[in-house]
């Protein structure tokens, strides 16, 4: 039987679907397709991250965020974008996200932290590099700038940070598709806003100052995960690069998705 027009164009799309980066010499094989997504659906861009040092923290936001505390960081790549409902159904088959009719290019949501594992260990398991949930301090880093003094993932204040984040009164109460507001000067979009985004980290408060300086983690089993950025239900105090947020790991929400790192080698 001869295949249709259709078919054959479909067949040949998913033969050249791949994860690319920023930077082409990193570009990554291509990831075995489910769920018939489509070609651009399946694209993650990501940024390479300078390391450096910063003061982590604010002592004007909430209790959450204190003690202010010197926190480094070593070069590594984040996402562009929050990882979007076209690229899960690609790596998970599904799409659980409650805006499905948003599209694929809107962020994934209703997943877990332990949802958000399972998808990278799947994305893992084809061996086209090594990925994982940002550390806190990379996320708050990789917000301000590389590490600058500034309250949101960009050049705003108060007053006009919508023009940077979806956020509440702005937002139909929905999430937006990602890259539809201004980026940060790395390059960085809907950090500040859209859905809230799993990182790595146990939740302690205060801060705790006993980590590592260099790229400090706290993972520790069956407690609460933060999340950070905000989303397009919160106001303007919670879209802020500083704001901390934690809930149960197992914990599905509208407003809850991710964004990856990539790991690279270091000097």
């Amino acid at each position: 039987m001869k295949k249709s027009a259709g078919g054959m164009i479909a067949a040949l799309g998913a033969l050249a679907m791949s994860i690319i980066c920023a930077d082409p010499a990193h570009a990554a094989d291509p990831i075995p397709v489910q769920g018939g997504a489509s070609p651009a659906a399946l694209k993650i861009d990501f940024v390479r991250v300078p390391g450096g040092c910063m003061q982590m923290g604010s002592d004007r936001g909430e209790k959450h965020e204190r003690p202010v505390h010197k926190a480094c960081v070593s070069d590594f790549e984040l996402g562009k974008y929050e990882v979007t409902q076209g690229q899960w159904k690609s790596v998970m088959g599904s799409n659980p996200s409650q805006f499905s009719a948003c599209g694929d290019n809107c962020p994934v949501e209703m997943v877990s932290w332990n949802d958000a594992q399972e998808f990278i260990a799947a994305l893992n398991a084809r061996k086209i590099g090594v990925f994982r949930l940002p550390t806190e301090a990379e996320w708050e880093y990789a917000c301000r700038d590389g590490g600058k003094d500034q309250v949101y993932a960009g050049k705003a204040d108060a007053s006009n940070v919508a023009k940077l984040a979806w956020l509440k009164g702005f937002s139909n109460k929905q999430s937006h598709p990602v890259g539809g507001k201004e980026g940060n000067a790395l390059g960085l979009h809907d950090m500040s806003g859209n859905v809230w985004e799993w990182v790595q980290d146990t939740f302690a408060t205060p801060y705790r100052t006993d980590l590592a300086e260099l790229n400090p983690v706290l993972v520790e089993a069956g407690k609460e995960r933060v999340l950070r950025g905000g989303s397009f239900d919160g106001k303007e105090n919670y879209v802020r690069c500083a704001i901390r947020n934690r809930n149960d790991a197992g914990r599905q929400d509208r407003r809850l998705g991710l964004r990856l790192v990539r790991e690279v080698a270091q000097r």
